[in-house]
């Protein structure tokens, strides 16, 4: 969840660096910020709680010395956002710094043993167990004891280590994401690519229970058995303008607006691997789909997807759960894995579980490399670049756009579904104009003080009335639930008085009379009445037209939420790219 980052350089100050790299990972947490060099024998740091733009006028971030440095940007676990949690922290002597990301889950044990060493702790946290075991073994120097502290670790965990004695930087990986960037005369270690694209994109990947040592050089090590490593140097096809916002306000309606090209760019695979795949799936005997969060939505719409287009049955389960269905997996099993990242904690226990079983991993994953990539039989990539607002909008439209066409796939009818999403993807250019935005923002201007939005759908469209609940809550904060529309009855109309907001999907197909007729239960109840829909209805309090493009219609449908969700958020004084208590990757179980 916090983005953690490093770099050694051959010559200049490495602060500068270090904190225009955690403004590029703050999506990944943002209670507190931090930063730590090595100069003249000993390690400096400057930190405290707040955004990184707040530390930085407060106490300048640029203005550490030393060519070699660390830095954080924290999501609170263990310990409340405060200026002595904020990474990096430290040893007894204040020799060793460390910035971690993930959770030591034995780390109260560590820690008990430590005290009685005589160790003496100043936060809250679980990493500052980290520092105080690589201090019991420095004078082998920081290489060896890092690699003696993490062999006692259990959990899940990225770290970057410093040391006042010696201008090295050493970073260490198990369930995390880091990754290493070189250049000529610069490396860099990161949790994430936009961190150092503006530098390189010419990456390694560390795996599992692995280390890296930068001095100059640049080593792998297993932490296991100590053995050396040789990686692989790979080149990223991201443009570094890709993670800055241009010319908008705020990352996420940049997001929302290069959903133009982002459609387009997730179905240009290529056919043969596309069919081959589709082979794959048909011969299966169970197929699974995973994800958590807003992909989580995405895989139930892909249940749908699957039944209607392909008739064929496929599961559903978000990963949390996912290891409760283990006893149903066989070799013959495939699970169909979606995510942003690559690098979110459940899905990757759900795959790890997968493997125990002899079950093959197909994998739909925007970040090239990641964990989730590497780990799959099969990849498709959504090609939808960086996307660094914590609300997912683009992702998630690739994501249906690259289900929907598989399933077309397995049907036999890969053109067919082609042309249907090539046809969508020109509609959402033709959506997305400053005309659209602005009827939308007029629609936020009248729910804007809404205690609660409530959100139905059918078929195809129950699973994105469940994601523009997720969309609606991020990134304003009003509470907002996704029902079916048949369940209406069964509780949820107890819910509804005078004004209550209700959006509803009435998209052209099988469940638009039903879809309807729920909308006026709703009404009758003095439901005010939002229709997403090719055509509008009498039932229609306000209507926010959507192209008609039949099976493709999720796509289409989730767009104008994430325009009201981002409109909400301003009015009601959010900040749109940082939603609440909330980041990014979700690299903690």
């Amino acid at each position: 969840m916090c983005g953690i980052f490093g770099c050694v350089l051959s010559e200049g100050s490495a602060a500068p660096i270090i904190h225009r790299a955690l403004e590029r990972l703050e999506y990944r947490g943002y209670d507190s910020v931090g930063e730590a060099t090595v100069y003249g024998g000993r390690v400096h740091v400057k930190k405290a709680a707040g955004k990184i733009g707040e530390i930085h006028k407060l106490l300048n971030l640029d203005d550490l010395p030393g060519s070699v440095g660390i830095g954080h940007t924290r999501w609170a676990t263990h310990g409340k956002p405060s200026d002595r949690n904020a990474h990096p922290l430290f040893d007894c002597k204040e020799n060793v710094a460390v910035v971690h990301n993930g959770i030591i889950e034995n780390y109260q044990e560590l820690k008990d043993m430590l005290i009685e060493k005589g160790h003496s702790f100043i936060s809250d946290t679980d990493t500052e167990i980290i520092p105080h075991l690589i201090e019991e073994n420095i004078s082998l120097g920081l290489e060896k004891a890092v690699m003696e502290a993490v062999r006692k670790f259990e959990g899940r965990y990225a770290i970057a280590a410093i040391s006042s004695d010696e201008n090295m930087l050493v970073g260490v990986r198990r369930g995390s994401p880091l990754i290493v960037g070189r250049s000529e005369n610069k490396t860099f270690i990161a949790s994430d690519i936009p961190a150092f694209l503006n530098h390189t994109n010419q990456v390694m990947y560390l795996d599992d229970n692995e280390m890296v040592v930068i001095d100059g050089n640049v080593r792998f090590f297993n932490t296991e058995t100590g053995q050396s490593i040789e990686k692989r140097l790979i080149t990223i096809n991201w443009d570094a303008k890709q993670a800055e916002k241009g010319e908008y306000p705020y990352f996420v309606i940049k997001e929302i607006m290069e959903q133009k090209e982002t459609i387009m760019r997730a179905i240009n695979q290529d056919e043969n691997t596309i069919l081959r795949t589709a082979e794959e799936i048909k011969r299966a005997y169970g197929t699974f789909f995973t994800g958590c969060g807003t992909a989580g939505k995405v895989c139930m719409a892909g249940e749908y997807i699957f039944s209607k287009v392909a008739k064929k049955h496929v599961n559903f389960v978000i990963s949390s759960e996912f290891p409760n269905y283990k006893h149903f997996l066989t070799d013959k099993t495939l699970l169909i894995t979606i995510s942003q990242s690559g690098e979110t904690a459940d899905l990757m226990e759900a795959v790890e579980t997968a493997r125990k079983m002899g079950v093959k991993v197909l994998s739909l994953v925007n970040v090239m490399g990641s964990s989730l990539y590497r780990n799959s039989d099969y990849a498709f990539l959504l090609n939808a670049g960086p996307e660094k607002a914590v609300a997912s909008t683009k992702a998630t439209t690739a994501q249906l756009a690259l289900v929907t066409l598989l399933a077309y796939a397995v049907a036999g009818r890969l053109q067919e579904g082609k042309r249907l999403l090539m046809e969508t993807a020109s509609k959402v250019n033709d959506m997305l104009n400053p005309r659209y935005e602005a009827r939308i923002a007029e629609l936020a201007r009248k729910l804007k003080d809404s205690q609660s939005i409530y959100i139905i759908g059918r078929s195809l469209n129950y699973p994105m009335a469940m994601e523009a609940a997720i969309k609606i809550m991020e990134l304003s904060n009003i509470h907002a639930q996704g029902f079916a529309g048949g369940e209406l009855k069964h509780g949820p109309l107890a819910l509804i008085q005078d004004g209550t907001p209700c959006i509803v999907f009435a998209a052209n197909d099988e469940t638009r009379v039903d879809i309807i007729s729920n909308a006026m239960e709703v009404k009758a109840r003095g439901g005010y009445i939002i229709g997403v829909s090719p055509r509008n209805n009498e039932v229609f309090d306000y209507w926010i037209k959507v192209p008609d493009v039949g099976n493709a219609s999720p796509v289409v449908n989730i767009i104008p939420i994430q325009i009201l969700a981002y409109h909400l958020a301003l009015l009601r004084g959010c900040d749109p790219d940082y939603c609440r208590n909330l980041a990014k990757s979700v690299t903690v179980k």
